[in-house]
């Protein structure tokens, strides 16, 4: 059964940073691609930043330059490092494995898999 728990969330100041983790089982990720999006209540969830199968990184225009997605495929675990938080950053982020193995684009219909999500907080 596959599992995502995501953890690293919390209240920081803008400017700070955060790291955000998600660990992965049932699933063997190594050779996939994943993604972390966001939803601020009331609004559609939003890309956040997706891994790539040859471990390239895409990211939404709001935060390049700011986050930074890897993953360990020894220990299962994707994380998501938040440097120069700003207000408008504060949202539940979620990590996500999609639908089709190599194909990991900005759209949640095309993932299958949530982790329950981990709050941030960025107050100015």
């Amino acid at each position: 059964q596959v599992q995502l728990v995501e953890s690293g969330g919390g209240s920081v100041q803008a400017g700070g940073s955060l790291r955000l983790s998600c660990a992965v089982s049932g699933y063997i990720f190594s050779n996939g691609c994943m993604a972390w999006f966001r939803q601020i209540p009331g609004k559609e969830r939003e890309g956040v930043a997706v891994i790539h199968t040859d471990g390239s990184a895409s990211y939404a225009d709001s935060v390049q330059g700011r986050f930074t997605i890897s993953k360990d495929n020894a220990k299962n675990f994707l994380f998501l490092q938040m440097n120069s938080l700003k207000p408008e950053d504060s949202a539940m982020y979620y990590c996500a494995l999609p639908r089709t193995r190599f194909y990991c684009p900005f759209r949640p219909s095309e993932y299958t898999f949530w982790g329950q999500g981990t709050q941030v907080t960025v107050s100015s």
